[in-house]
């Protein structure tokens, strides 16, 4: 059994780490209400973009033409954005998210390279040898459009150009508190929709179909973007907020045995001094 003076300095060890859990559960909560509200609120835009995009290009694709972002050519090279955090301590959150970028980029057939977004996606594609054409970290808590562009404008420049030929994004979707969905999907080229024939167009465009497509293409390509980096964000903060508060509950209950261990420690040498005391009383009296 370990030492009274070993037992007491575990515990004030192990205290310090209780108190250090619960302050990062409180800061996780706190943040988590804004960063859930950031991911839930951006997802109607980014449903109703992706909508037209895909409507209009199944309609208006004969008319027009196939546009760069939705030209589907033989895959030679893909690209994969990855978001990740760039802090740890948030459970199984970016460890489950490279475990399916592993087996999603093992199952391609042509040369993959990244766009790391945080330092956790960073040091995955390098221990994993994968060719990292860009990354990026130090994304803020509350980033606005135009801190996300770069990212997106490499993501447009190398599928127009032909260095890639196909681009997956990889995130974890924000489901609720408790569940946070590794993701992996495909944001270039786009994918029309199926039109049944005979079915009517639900928009009028203005100034016409070419312009508005052109336009809102690059901005679909952002918008996916920053919305997978809101849905990691909100993912890390309820992810951190509940591996902060399991924490927290282990080092309860290691603190709880420790504590038990040094009473019974103590017990232990107090018994041995009554036994002492008492023999040496019973020796003097046989003396």
């Amino acid at each position: 059994m370990a030492s009274i003076q070993i037992l007491r300095r575990r515990i004030r060890s192990v205290h310090n780490t209780a108190k250090i859990c619960r302050a990062m559960e409180m800061i996780a909560t706190t943040k988590l209400k804004r960063t859930q509200d950031q991911a839930l609120a951006g997802r109607p835009y980014t449903e109703k973009i992706t909508q037209v995009i895909a409507d209009l290009a199944a309609r208006y694709r004969h008319e027009i033409g196939v546009p760069p972002l939705l030209e589907r050519r033989e895959v030679r090279n893909a690209g994969v954005v990855h978001i990740g955090s760039d802090r740890g301590l948030c459970g199984a959150l970016n460890t489950n998210l490279c475990r399916l970028v592993h087996s999603s980029v093992g199952e391609q057939q042509a040369p993959v390279s990244f766009i790391t977004v945080g330092k956790s996606s960073r040091d995955f594609a390098r221990r994993a040898g994968h060719k990292i054409r860009a990354e990026f970290t130090g994304i803020s808590d509350s980033p606005t459009l135009r801190e996300i562009l770069p990212i997106s404008r490499i993501v447009i420049d190398d599928f127009c150009s032909g260095e890639w030929d196909v681009v997956y994004l990889a995130y974890p979707l924000f489901v609720n508190i408790m569940t946070q969905e590794p993701t992996f999907q495909t944001i270039l080229p786009v994918e029309p929709a199926q039109v049944l024939p005979g079915q009517k167009g639900e928009y009028i465009f203005e100034p016409g179909p070419v312009a508005v497509l052109n336009e809102l293409l690059p901005r679909f390509v952002e918008m996916q973007v920053y919305h997978a980096i809101l849905e990691l964000i909100a993912s890390e903060q309820a992810a951190r907020m509940i591996a902060m508060r399991n924490a927290g509950k282990n080092a309860k209950a290691v603190l709880d045995d420790l504590t038990l261990t040094l009473n019974k420690a103590r017990q232990e040498i107090i018994t041995k001094e009554i036994c002492d005391i008492t023999g040496g009383v019973e020796a003097l009296k046989g003396s």
